[in-house]
């Protein structure tokens, strides 16, 4: 949970809920959780997964689950910038007009 913790100083319009970052507007859910690669042979030193996923909400208020993304990158400030940019394609606007 370390990584997700530190994302919510690149990410301060998120809210932090325990077990994971929410973005939250009247059209759009989106979450990142942090998940640890299961794959011991690979060491210690590997970066968390943060998985990026995204619900919209439908006009009666149900959140529709949608796609997810799995991003493994081993610096923080590479790793934001990238799920930034990939929340901003995936949904089309500013992540700043998203909330």
């Amino acid at each position: 949970m370390e990584t997700l913790k530190s994302l919510l100083d690149y990410f301060p319009m998120a809210v932090y809920t325990g077990n994971c970052l929410v973005f939250i507007s009247e059209n759009w859910r989106i979450e990142l959780t942090e998940h640890q690669d299961n794959d011991y042979s690979k060491g210690e030193g590997t970066p968390a997964i943060i998985r990026v996923r995204f619900f919209k909400i439908a006009l009666n208020g149900d959140v529709i689950p949608g796609h997810y993304e799995d991003f493994q990158i081993p610096i923080l400030g590479e790793l934001a910038e990238q799920i930034e940019k990939y929340i901003q394609m995936a949904v089309g606007v500013n992540l700043k007009e998203i909330i």
